[in-house]
């Protein structure tokens, strides 16, 4: 984890120093959230801030998760992160863990933070872990599921052609990172997807809890997790 250490300082001595925005909307991951340079413009969000971190694991995530997270006392957090444990020649096994003890750590800090995990892209670089990236989407879109609060966002899919490969267009010449264009997809995904309170939620959440209260589960009928 000396990899990460000084940039995840850094990064916590911004969320110290600078004035953040009312209720904010933490993105959290690693260099696909950190070079995304105009998340708040491309969401039409001021409310949105990034701490990403470049290179970063799930594992990282879960390591710095305490030094940077409550710094930002965000409303909602989405998570990117995955893609470099695979990449790493980590298991989809072994992402599932990280992603359980992610769940951990936030439940620890906040049973009640809605939050999602942006689900892992596959990219032209890395086309040969389609089925590690498959499998590690499947678990963790099961395991999830059985979290009311959390919900799990596919912005992998809108990043491919009919044929199921990546959009050239989508991606920077290293065939890993996202282009600006890519980034724009993801915006306009995750403003259309139905949990839309991760991306601007409301000040007053009362008729969303109350919503909530009528199904204890935190499940419609496809029983699919709301994020309230």
């Amino acid at each position: 984890m000396e990899w990460y250490l000084q940039e995840v300082a850094n990064l916590a001595q911004k969320l110290r120093q600078n004035p953040l925005p009312p209720s904010p909307i933490a993105f959290y991951g690693s260099s696909s959230i950190r070079l995304w340079d105009h998340l708040p413009d491309d969401l039409n969000n001021p409310r949105a801030i990034n701490l990403g971190f470049g290179g970063s694991t799930l594992a990282a995530c879960v390591h710095f998760f305490d030094q940077l997270i409550p710094l930002a006392q965000p409303r909602s957090l989405l998570v990117y992160a995955g893609d470099n444990d695979l990449g790493d020649g980590q298991s989809p096994e072994f992402v599932l863990d990280r992603f359980r003890a992610l769940t951990e750590k936030i439940l620890r800090f906040d049973p009640t933070l809605p939050w999602a995990f942006l689900s892992i892209k596959l990219s032209p670089s890395r086309l040969h872990l389609r089925p590690q990236i498959d499998r590690a989407n499947n678990a963790i879109r099961q395991e999830a599921a059985r979290h009311p609060r959390a919900s799990f966002i596919d912005v992998a899919s809108p990043l491919l052609n009919p044929a199921g490969y990546p959009v050239s267009d989508y991606f920077q010449p290293d065939g890993l990172h996202l282009s600006p264009a890519g980034y724009r997809r993801w915006a306009e995904t995750l403003k259309q997807d139905r949990n839309r309170m991760l991306i601007d939620p409301s000040p007053d959440i009362r008729s969303a809890e109350l919503s909530s209260s009528q199904n204890p589960a935190g499940q419609d009928a496809s029983g699919i997790p709301q994020v309230v």
